[in-house]
C-alpha cells in the first residue's frame, strides 16, 4: 500500500489527530480573541513593543515549566496528560472570559493567560512524543506532515472563524463582550478535545510500565532531566543540529509575523481603523498558512528524493528568500509573498526534523528530548519577538529586520551542510 494511502487506514493516528486538530482550531479562535482584545481594540494603540510583550506573555510559560514537562511525559500516562491538560485549559479559559468581561488588562489577565498557554505547550509536547506510538517508521515523515500541517491550518481556520464570529456578533454587542464570548467558545473546544483523548486507551501512547519502572527519578527533578535530554542530544548530533535549525527558523518567523502585524495595523491601513488592520493581517496569515501546508505536503516526497538533511537545507534556503522579497519592495503584496515563501520553506524543515527526532530518540527519552526541543524553540521564538521590538520602527517599514532574518536563515542552512551525505536519497 502506498505510504500516503496507509495514513488513512491508521485509526489510532486519526484519534490522535482529532485531539490535536480540535485543540489547535480552538487555539486559533482563542488567539484571535486575545489579539482583538489586546492589539486591535480602538482604544488600545499597537506598537512593536506591545506586540512583543503580548507574544512573550504567550510563549514565556513553557520556558519556565519546560524542564519538568519531559519528565512528566516519560513518567505518566500521556493519554491521561492530554485529557487533564485540555480539561485544565477549559477551566482557565472560563477565567479569561470573566476577566475580559470585567475589563481586566493588567496582572490578573496576564497571569491566567500565562497559565493557559503554559498548559498548551505540555499538550503539544505530549502529542509529538506520542506520535511514534501510533504509526510505523515508514510513514513517520508523512504522519508528521499531516498532523503538524493540519494543526497549523486548523489554527489559521480557527483564527478566521474567530474574526468572522466577531464581525457578526459585534453588530449588537460591545467589543469586549464579543471577545469574552469567543473565549467561551474556546473553552468548549478544549473540553471536546479532552473528551476525544478518551477514545485512546490509557497506556496506548506510552510510556510503558517497564520504562516507568526503569526511571527512578521524580518528576520534580526537572532540571536534571533536562540535562539528560541535552546529553542525549550530544550523542545524537543529527537531531541536535536539526533542532538548532528549527529554532532559528521559528524565531525568525515570529519576528516576521510581528512585523506583518504592525505593518497591517499601522502602515498599510489607517491606524484609527483597527478592523481593517485585523482583516488584512488575517488575509496575510491565511496565505502564509497555504505556504505552510504546501511545504509539509511536498516534504515526504522531497525527503525520498534528496534525503532528510539535504531537503532540510534546501527548505531553509527557500525560507531565506522570503525576507529578501520584502526588502526589494516594501508593500503589502511583497509582505504576503514573504510570508508564503518563508512559511513554505520553514514547514519543510520543521516536519522533516520532527520525524528525524522521533525516529532516532528511544521512547524512554523521547519526552525529555521533546521538552528540550520545545524549550529551545520557545526561547528562540521569544528572542525573535524581542528582536523585532528592538529593530522595527513604529510603522513596521524598514529593511533591517528582514535582512537580519535572512542572515540567520542562511546560518541555519549552513549548519545542516555537514549532514548532507549521512542519508541516502531513499531515506525517510
Amino acid at each position: 500500500m502506498p505510504r500516503a494511502h496507509r495514513l488513512f487506514s491508521e485509526n489510532r493516528l486519526w484519534r490522535l489527530i482529532a485531539i490535536r486538530w480540535s485543540a489547535q482550531l480552538t487555539d486559533g479562535l482563542y488567539q484571535s480573541a486575545l489579539a482583538s482584545y489586546v492589539l486591535f481594540s480602538p482604544e488600545r494603540q499597537a506598537s512593536a513593543t506591545a506586540a512583543a510583550i503580548a507574544f512573550t506573555t504567550v510563549l514565556l510559560p513553557y520556558s519556565l515549566i519546560g524542564p519538568f514537562v519531559g519528565t512528566i511525559l516519560d513518567k505518566y500516562s500521556r493519554r491521561q496528560i492530554l485529557f487533564f491538560a485540555n480539561l485544565g485549559r477549559t477551566i482557565t479559559l472560563l477565567v479569561v472570559a470573566t476577566a475580559i468581561l470585567l475589563n481586566a488588562t493588567g496582572f490578573e489577565l496576564t497571569l491566567i493567560v500565562l497559565i493557559s498557554f503554559g498548559i498548551n505547550r505540555l499538550i503539544l509536547a505530549g502529542l509529538s512524543a506520542s506520535l511514534p506510538r501510533v504509526v510505523t517508521r515508514e510513514i513517520l515523515v508523512a504522519a508528521n506532515a499531516l498532523t503538524v500541517t493540519g494543526g497549523t491550518v486548523a489554527i489559521v481556520l480557527g483564527g478566521g472563524i474567530g474574526i468572522g464570529l466577531r464581525n457578526i456578533l459585534e453588530i449588537k454587542n460591545g467589543a469586549d463582550r464579543v471577545d469574552a464570548a469567543l473565549v467561551l467558545f474556546g473553552a468548549l473546544g478544549y473540553f471536546i478535545s479532552a473528551l476525544l483523548s478518551l477514545r485512546l486507551r490509557r497506556n496506548e501512547l506510552g510510556p510503558t510500565q517497564v520504562e516507568i519502572g526503569s526511571d527512578k527519578k521524580k518528576w520534580s527533578d526537572g532540571f536534571s532531566q533536562m540535562r539528560e535530554g541535552f546529553s542525549y542530544l550530544r550523542s545524537n548530533k543529527d537531531s541536535g543540529i536539526g533542532i538548532f535549525a528549527v529554532a532559528i527558523q521559528r524565531g525568525g518567523l515570529t519576528a516576521l509575523t510581528l512585523m506583518a502585524l504592525i505593518l497591517e495595523r499601522n502602515a498599510f491601513h489607517n491606524p484609527n481603523d483597527p478592523d481593517a488592520g485585523l482583516s488584512g493581517f488575517a488575509t496575510a496569515i491565511t496565505i502564509a498558512g497555504v505556504g505552510i501546508m504546501l511545504g509539509a505536503v511536498i516534504s515526504p516526497a522531497a525527503v525520498r528524493r534528496f534525503g532528510r538533511h539535504r531537503w532540510m537545507r534546501i527548505a531553509m534556503l527557500i525560507a531565506s528568500i522570503g525576507p529578501i522579497i520584502f526588502v526589494a519592495s516594501q508593500n503589502e503584496i511583497a509582505m504576503i509573498a514573504m510570508g508564503f515563501v518563508s512559511g513554505f520553506g520553514g514547514q519543510g524543515v520543521k516536519v522533516t526534523n520532527d520525524a528525524l527526532v522521533q525516529e532516532k530518540i528511544s521512547d524512554d527519552y523521547r519526552g525529555r528530548v521533546f521538552a528540550v526541543y520545545d524549550v529551545v524553540v520557545n526561547a528562540a521564538i521569544v528572542s525573535g519577538s524581542l528582536l523585532a521590538a528592538a529593530v522595527m520602527p513604529k510603522t513596521g517599514l524598514g529593511i533591517s529586520l528582514p535582512l537580519i532574518i535572512t542572515t540567520l536563515f542562511l546560518v541555519a542552512a549552513i549548519s545542516l551542510r555537514k549532514n548532507w551525505f549521512k542519508d541516502s536519497p531513499n531515506s525517510i
